[in-house]
C-alpha cells in the first residue's frame, strides 16, 4: 500500500504559478485564434502533441507527470518553463497569497491561498475535464503578511509581459537576488509590469510595499515610513540619522522576507549632467542602493527607473545577486489587445503593422495614440498618420521631460543619432562631432543615454556595436533640432549653436537616407522659414548675412593660419540648393564648407578661393560605364568607360582614388587578378593593359587581337589571362611574358564573354553568333557548343557549383549543366535584352541588368526572381557582386555608377557623371546664323553666331539627335530618356512629348514636307510620328538602331544597326527595300545623298566610311584616313562633299564622286562627335567633348568661329582651396572651375 502512494506521488505538477502562467497564454492565444472561446480538450491535445488524458493530468494538477510532459506543453503556448513553474507532486509546499485587497490597504489574513490540491477523485476530475469541464478549485489555507500597495497603479488590464514576468520571477524567488532594477524609456510599461510581477510573488514574502519616488522624497522621510510600516502599529525609534535608518531598514530586510518596490526612481536623478547623478540632497539614495545590493539579507528591492543607478551598474552581473532588465516594448500581438480595448478601429495589416513597429510597443504611447486615432480620425489609422506629425500631447511631454534632463554632450549625440536615421558605430559617431571628444568622455555619454533609455543598441552584420533611436524618440528629437535651427538662423546663432554643431544633411550618407534628411529636417526647416520671412528670396538674403559674418570671422583665422571646424557654410549652402536659388556669383570664401551635396547644383562664377571642403559630393566627370569590377578584397571597386577612361573608387567613402587614360577608346572589360595585384582592362583599340594596382602604372601591353578586345579574365592562379575578341577569336596569355600560348577559333562573330569553370579547366565563350562554346582551356580544344539563345550572347558567368549561367540580348537567362550539355532552366521577366549577368554569391543568387532599366536578383535553385531593383534611367550595361556577396555595383548609359545593398534591395550610393559632349548639331533652314545642339547635359540649346544661347530645359537624360523642320518653326529632339520633344522655335515652349518608345531615342529626322517626323532606337523599331498630332503613325523593325536617315522626297527610311547591317524601308508599301551588308562594324551613322542616289554609311569602329549606289547596293567607295572612332557622316547640300567627324579629333571632306579626301580640319582639342552644313554650303559647324562648337569655311577650310556652352562649375573659382585631393580638383577643372588668385 505504501509503495502504491509511493508511486502516485512520483512525477511533477503545475505549481500555482507555474498555473496562472499557462492560464494567461492560453488566454490570450484563445482570444487571437479561437474568438474568445476556450479552447476544447482536443484543441489542446492538437497543439501540445500530448493525449487528451495527459493534458487532463497537466490542467488537474491532482497526479503528477514527468518534466518533459510540462515542457510540451509549454512549449505549446510559447511558454519556457523554470523551475518555478512546478514542484513535486504531493510535496507539502509553503503558502502563496492570491492577490491584494486595493492600493494602499494593509492585509491580515487577507485570502485563502493555495497549498496543494486535495482531490479525493482524480478520476471524476479527469471524466469532467474530457467532458470540457474547468480544473477544480484549489484548497486554500490561511497566511498572517502585511501588503501596502501605496500608488501602484491599477492592472486588472493587462497585456503580454509573460517572458518578462517569467524571468523576473526566476531571478528573485529561485536566485534570490536582492536588489533588481527595471529599466525602460518613460511610457514602457515598467511600473505596470512591477505591479503585476508583485502581486504574482507576493505569497511568498511576509511583507510587500510599493512607494513611488516621483515627488522626490526626501530618503530620510522614505526610511521613516518605512519602518513605520515594518512595525506593523508597534512604537518605533527612529534615528535622526540617515545612516542609522538605512541600518535598521537592512536589520528589518535581514530578519523577514520584503519585497520593496520603489517606483519612479529617475526622479532623484539631477539633469544636465550624466545619467545616474543625484540631485543635490539626494546622494544619500546612492548609500542606500549600495548597501542594499552588497549587504546580505533575505528580501529583494525592485526598482522602476528610466535611468539606471551608478551603484546598480557596478555591482550587477549575470549571477550576481544584483541584476538590471532593460524592458522592451510590448509584443505586436499585446500591443494589438491593447489598443483594441480602446474601441473599434480601422486599418489594413500594414496600417497595424506600421502603428506598433512606430511605437515600439511602447504602452502609454499606444495607449495615448489609440484616443487620438479614435477621437480626431474616428478609428481610422491610415488618416491618421497621413497627417504627419505622430509626437504631440502626452507623449511630447513625457521626452521632453527627459530630453531636458540630458547633458551638452548627450544632446549632441541625440541629434547626431537622429540626423544619421540608422544605427552607427561610434567611430563613425566621433567623426561627425565638430570638436574632438576623448574616447572615453563619448563612451560615458552613450552609456548614460543608455541608461536612461533613450539610446538602443545593435548588432549590424559584422560591424562594432552601434547606435541608434526609436522611431518615436527620433521624431521628437528632429523636431527639437528642426525647432532650434530655425531659430538661430531667424534670430541670432549661440556659440553652442546647432546650425554651427551638426550637419541639416549629410552629403556623404546613403541616399535614401539624405532623402529621408532633406525631406525631414531641410524643408521643414524651410518650412519655418517661409512662415516667417514669407519668400524664398527673403531666406536667401537672411543666409547670406549669416554667411557674411561668418566671413569676418572666418578670415581672421585664415590669418593666423589655421580653418575653423564647423557645419554652418555647408548647411547654409544646402539650404540654398534645396530652395533652389541661383547661386552664381555667390561667395564661400575663406569659409568652412563640410557635407554640402553638390552633385546636381550649378555653381557658375560661385567663390571658393581659400574655402576649406571636406566630406562634400561634386558632380564627376565620367562617361558611361561599360564594365566593372571589385577587388578581391571588396575595397576597391573598379570602372571602365566609353571614353577610354578606367578609374579606382574607394568603396567605403565612395571617393574617386584614380582616374586613367588607358585606351583610345571604349575600354570594354577590366578585371582584377585574384591576388588583387594586377588590373586588366580591355579596349577597342585591339590591346589589353595590365596595370600595377599599387602603383597604378601600366606594365604590360598585350597585342595580337584584331579587332576590339570585348572581354577579359584571369585564370585562378594569376598566371594567364583569357581574352575574347570583336575578331571572332579568343586568346590565352602568358602574364610573365605577355605572350601569346593559344589562339581558340571557332566562333563565327563577335566573341563578348569569357568565362572560367571553378575548377579552372573549362572555358566558356558567348558570341553574337548565339552560341556558347566549351573549350578545354589546356588543349585548345572545343568540348561541345550550346545552342538555345536566338540573339547575341552578352554575358557568362559560373557558380561554385560548375552551373554556367548564359545572359542574352534575347532577354533570357539560361542555365546550363556543362558536363551534359543540357539547359537546366531559362529564366524570364527582363523586358529587353540582358546586357551582364554575375553571381552575387558564388552559390544559388544570380544578379542580372538589361536594357530595360532594371536588375533582377535570381534564386536558380527555384528559377524564381527575389527582387527587382530599380534607379537607373537607361540601360544597364555592367554589374558586379563584391566578394562578400552584400553589395553590387551598376553602371549604364545614364551616366551613373550605382551601388546597392543586395539583403535591402537598397541604393544606398548614386555616381552621376557629367559630360557637356554635344552629341547633336543642326543648322536652322531658313535662318543662317541659328543653330541647335542637344548635349549630355540633358539640354538643347539655341544658339545665334554672335554667341547667345537659349536653353530649352524639359529631357532627363542625354541628347541623341536634333532635327528642325523644313519651315525652321519646329525642332525636335531625341533623348536617352526614351521620348522625343517637339519645340516651338520661336516661343521655346515644348509643344509635344512623343511617348512609345521603350529605349534610349538614338536619331530623329523630319520628312521633306515636315508633315511626320522618323524615330530610331534601341528598342528594335523605327517610329513613324504624325508632327501635328504627336501621334504614332506606324512601326518598322530593326536590330538596335543607332541611326536614322529620310530620303529627300521622304519616301524612304533608312536605319543604321549594331548588328552591321543598314535597312532601307519604303515608307508607302512599309517593306524593307533594301539591306546593305558590307560593314564591318556597328553602322553608327547613315545619310541620304541630296540627288536621293547615293548613301552614306559610317561603321564607327572600323573609322570607315562606305557610300553606295542606291539603286544597285554597290558599295561605291570606302572612304579611310581616321585613327579613331567615327562619329558622323553629313553631306554637303549640293551633294558635291561628304563630311566626316571622328574621335581622333579631326573632320574630314570628301569628294563624293571621286572618294578623295579633300582636306582635314584640325583645332578640336577632343572628340568631334557631330557636324552639320549651313544651308548655303559655304560653313560647317561641329560639336565636340569639350563642348566646344566650331563654325568652319568650306572653302579656306579655317575655323572661323568657336562658342562654348557652360558647364555646371563654369568659373568657379577653387584659388588655394583646401581639403581636395589632386583627383578632386581635377575633376572640378575638368568642369569649368578654374584657379583664379588675385
Amino acid at each position: 500500500m505504501e509503495s502504491q502512494k509511493q508511486r502516485r506521488r512520483r512525477g511533477v505538477i503545475l505549481s500555482l504559478l507555474g498555473f496562472q502562467k499557462l492560464q494567461e497564454a492560453r488566454y490570450q492565444l484563445e482570444i487571437i485564434e479561437n474568438d474568445g472561446a476556450r479552447f476544447t480538450l482536443e484543441q489542446l491535445s492538437y497543439r501540445t502533441q500530448l493525449a487528451p488524458f495527459t493534458v487532463s493530468k497537466v490542467l488537474a494538477r491532482a497526479e503528477g507527470v514527468d518534466k518533459q510532459t510540462l515542457e510540451y506543453f509549454f512549449r505549446a503556448f510559447g511558454l519556457e518553463l523554470t523551475p518555478s513553474d512546478y514542484m513535486r507532486a504531493g510535496l507539502d509546499s509553503k503558502v502563496e497569497e492570491q492577490g491584494s485587497r486595493g492600493a494602499g490597504e494593509d492585509t491580515k489574513a487577507s485570502e485563502e491561498l493555495p497549498n496543494f490540491l486535495s482531490i479525493q477523485n482524480p478520476k471524476s476530475v479527469l471524466k469532467s475535464l474530457l467532458n470540457g469541464g474547468e480544473p477544480p478549485h484549489a484548497t486554500f489555507r490561511k497566511i498572517q503578511n502585511r501588503v501596502d500597495w501605496g500608488e501602484a497603479v491599477d492592472v486588472s488590464i493587462f497585456f503580454g509581459r509573460t517572458e518578462e514576468i517569467s524571468k523576473l520571477e526566476y531571478w528573485i524567488l529561485n536566485d534570490r537576488c536582492r536588489l533588481v532594477a527595471l529599466l525602460g524609456m518613460g511610457g514602457i510599461g515598467k511600473t505596470s509590469l512591477g505591479v503585476k510581477l508583485a502581486q504574482q510573488i507576493q505569497a511568498q514574502f511576509e511583507f510587500v510595499v510599493w512607494r513611488s519616488l516621483r515627488n522626490s522624497p526626501p530618503l530620510k522621510e522614505l526610511l521613516a515610513n518605512l519602518l513605520q510600516f515594518f512595525a506593523c502599529g508597534q512604537p518605533v525609534n527612529l534615528s535622526d540619522n540617515v545612516g542609522d535608518l538605512i541600518s535598521q531598514l537592512i536589520a528589518q530586510l535581514r530578519s523577514h522576507r520584503c519585497l520593496l518596490i520603489l517606483d519612479n526612481a529617475e526622479s532623484i536623478f539631477a539633469s544636465g549632467d550624466r545619467s545616474g547623478r543625484y540631485q543635490v540632497g539626494y546622494e544619500n539614495y546612492g548609500q542606500l542602493f549600495q548597501l542594499l545590493g552588497e549587504t546580505a539579507h533575505q528580501s529583494c528591492i525592485l526598482l522602476t527607473s528610466r535611468e539606471k543607478p551608478q551603484e546598480v551598474a557596478a555591482l550587477e552581473g549575470e549571477n550576481l545577486p544584483v541584476r538590471s532588465w532593460q524592458l522592451a516594448g510590448l509584443s505586436a500581438i499585446a500591443s494589438l489587445q491593447l489598443v483594441r480595448t480602446k474601441s473599434f478601429f480601422c486599418g489594413a495589416d500594414t496600417d497595424w503593422q506600421k502603428l506598433i513597429q512606430h511605437y515600439t510597443g511602447n504602452p502609454l504611447a499606444l495607449k495615448i495614440i489609440a484616443t487620438t486615432i479614435q477621437e480626431l480620425f474616428d478609428g481610422n489609422i491610415a488618416e491618421f498618420f497621413a497627417q504627419g506629425s505622430t509626437v504631440f500631447g502626452s507623449i511630447y511631454d513625457l521626452l521632453t521631460q527627459q530630453f531636458y534632463k540630458l547633458s551638452a554632450l548627450e544632446k549632441e549625440l541625440m541629434f547626431w543619432l537622429a540626423i544619421n536615421r540608422e544605427p552607427v558605430n561610434l567611430a563613425d559617431l566621433r567623426a561627425d562631432l565638430v570638436l574632438p571628444v576623448p574616447a572615453m568622455k563619448l563612451l560615458e555619454a552613450l552609456d548614460s543615454l543608455s541608461r536612461r533609455s533613450l539610446i538602443e543598441k545593435k548588432s549590424v552584420s559584422q560591424t562594432p556595436v552601434c547606435f541608434t533611436l526609436q522611431p518615436v524618440v527620433m521624431e521628437y528629437v528632429i523636431g527639437q533640432l528642426i525647432q532650434q535651427v530655425s531659430t538661430e538662423i531667424l534670430w541670432e546663432m549661440s556659440s553652442n549653436s546647432v546650425l554651427h554643431s551638426h550637419a541639416l544633411i549629410k552629403a556623404t550618407a546613403k541616399d535614401y537616407i539624405r532623402i529621408a534628411q532633406t525631406k525631414l529636417i531641410l524643408q521643414p526647416i524651410i518650412d519655418r522659414l517661409l512662415q516667417e520671412l514669407r519668400t524664398k528670396q527673403a531666406i536667401a538674403t537672411r543666409l547670406q548675412e549669416i554667411l557674411r559674418s561668418l566671413q569676418q570671422k572666418s578670415c581672421q583665422r585664415w590669418n593666423q593660419g589655421e580653418a575653423e571646424p564647423s557645419y554652418t557654410g555647408g548647411n547654409i549652402l544646402n539650404l540654398l540648393c534645396h530652395l533652389e536659388i541661383d547661386l552664381t556669383g555667390y561667395n564661400f570664401s575663406h569659409l568652412t564648407i563640410w557635407q554640402a551635396y553638390l552633385q546636381d547644383t550649378p555653381l557658375k562664377r560661385v567663390n571658393f578661393a581659400f574655402a576649406y571642403l571636406s566630406k562634400c559630393i561634386f558632380a564627376k566627370t565620367f562617361a558611361t560605364v561599360i564594365s566593372l569590377a571589385f577587388s578581391p578584397d571588396g575595397k576597391t571597386l573598379a570602372t571602365a568607360h566609353f571614353d577610354g577612361y578606367f578609374r579606382l573608387w574607394d568603396v567605403h567613402s565612395g571617393q574617386q582614388l584614380i582616374a586613367y587614360d588607358a585606351h583610345l577608346a571604349f575600354i570594354w572589360s577590366i578585371a582584377f587578378s585574384p591576388d588583387g595585384s594586377i588590373l586588366a582592362t580591355a579596349g577597342e583599340d585591339a590591346t589589353i593593359k595590365l596595370w600595377d594596382v599599387a602603383t597604378g602604372k601600366c606594365i604590360k601591353v598585350l597585342q595580337g587581337h584584331n579587332g576590339g578586345v570585348l572581354c577579359v579574365r584571369f585564370t585562378q592562379d594569376s598566371q594567364q589571362l583569357v581574352s575574347s575578341s570583336a575578331d571572332h577569336s579568343i586568346r590565352v596569355w602568358e602574364i610573365t611574358e605577355g605572350k601569346c600560348i593559344k589562339i581558340l577559333n571557332g566562333h563565327s562573330n563577335r566573341v563578348w564573354s569569357v568565362a572560367l569553370s571553378p575548377q579552372g579547366n573549362i572555358l566558356a565563350s558567348g558570341s553574337e553568333d548565339h552560341t556558347i562554346k566549351l573549350w578545354d582551356i589546356f588543349t585548345g580544344e572545343c568540348i561541345k557548343t550550346l545552342d538555345g539563345h536566338s540573339d547575341w550572347l552578352k554575358s557568362l558567368a559560373f557558380n561554385e557549383s560548375g552551373v554556367l549561367a548564359s545572359g542574352s540580348l534575347d532577354a533570357t537567362i539560361r542555365l546550363w549543366n556543362i558536363e551534359s550539355g543540357e539547359c537546366l532552366g531559362i529564366l524570364t521577366g527582363h523586358l529587353n535584352g540582358i546586357l551582364a549577368i554575375a553571381f552575387v554569391d558564388h552559390r544559388n543568387i544570380l544578379a542580372s541588368c538589361s536594357v530595360d532599366c532594371t536588375i533582377r536578383l535570381w534564386d536558380i535553385s527555384t528559377q524564381k526572381c527575389l527582387k527587382t531593383l530599380q534607379g537607373h534611367h537607361n540601360s544597364i550595361d555592367a554589374i558586379a557582386a563584391n566578394p562578400q556577396g552584400t553589395q553590387l555595383a551598376s553602371g549604364g548609359d545614364d551616366f551613373s555608377l550605382r551601388l546597392w545593398d543586395v539583403a535591402s534591395g537598397e541604393c544606398f550610393r548614386t555616381f552621376k557623371g557629367r559630360n557637356n559632349w554635344i552629341k547633336a548639331i543642326a543648322y536652322h533652314p531658313i535662318f543662317p546664323d541659328m543653330i541647335a545642339t542637344g548635349s549630355e547635359d540633358r539640354t538643347v540649346r539655341l544658339w545665334t553666331t554672335d554667341g547667345k544661347c537659349q536653353i530649352l530645359a524639359g529631357h532627363t537624360d542625354l541628347i541623341f539627335s536634333v532635327d528642325f523642320s523644313p519651315d525652321g518653326l519646329t525642332l525636335a529632339s531625341a533623348s536617352a530618356d526614351r521620348t522625343i520633344r517637339l519645340w516651338d522655335v520661336t516661343t521655346g515652349d515644348c509643344t509635344h512629348i512623343l511617348y512609345g518608345h521603350t529605349g534610349m531615342v538614338t536619331g530623329v529626322a523630319f520628312s521633306h514636307d515636315g508633315s511626320f517626323l522618323a524615330s530610331s532606337c534601341y528598342d528594335n523599331h523605327i517610329r513613324i510620328w504624325d508632327t501635328a498630332t504627336g501621334k504614332l503613325l506606324d512601326t518598322l523593325p530593326v536590330h538596335l538602331g543607332m541611326s536614322i536617315a529620310l530620303s529627300p522626297d521622304g519616301k524612304k527610311v533608312a536605319a543604321g544597326n549594331f548588328d552591321q547591317t543598314v535597312r532601307i524601308w519604303d515608307l508607302e508599301t512599309r517593306q524593307c527595300d533594301r539591306t546593305f551588308t558590307g560593314n564591318h562594324n556597328w553602322v553608327w551613322c547613315v545619310a541620304f545623298s541630296p540627288d536621293n542616289r547615293t548613301f552614306a554609311t559610317g561603321s564607327s569602329f572600323e573609322g570607315l566610311t562606305r557610300l553606295w549606289n542606291i539603286e544597285t547596293g554597290e558599295c561605291l567607295h570606302v572612304l579611310s584616313g581616321h585613327q579613331d572612332l567615327l562619329w558622323a557622316i553629313a553631306f554637303s547640300p549640293d551633294g558635291n562633299m561628304l563630311a566626316s567627324c571622328s574621335s581622333d579629333g579631326t573632320i574630314k571632306l570628301w569628294d563624293v564622286a571621286t572618294g578623295d579626301c579633300l582636306g582635314t580640319l584640325t583645332g578640336h582639342n577632343t572628340w568631334v562627335m557631330c557636324l552639320a552644313f549651313s544651308p548655303d554650303g559655304n560653313t560647317l559647324i561641329s560639336g565636340d567633348g569639350y563642348a566646344a562648337i566650331k563654325f568652319w569655311d568650306i572653302q579656306t577650310q579655317q575655323c572661323v568661329n568657336t562658342l562654348k556652352a557652360e558647364q555646371i562649375y563654369e568659373q568657379m573659382n577653387i584659388y588655394k582651396l583646401t581639403g581636395l585631393t589632386t583627383a578632386q580638383k581635377s575633376n572640378l577643372l575638368s568642369l569649368g572651375a578654374v584657379e583664379a588668385g588675385g
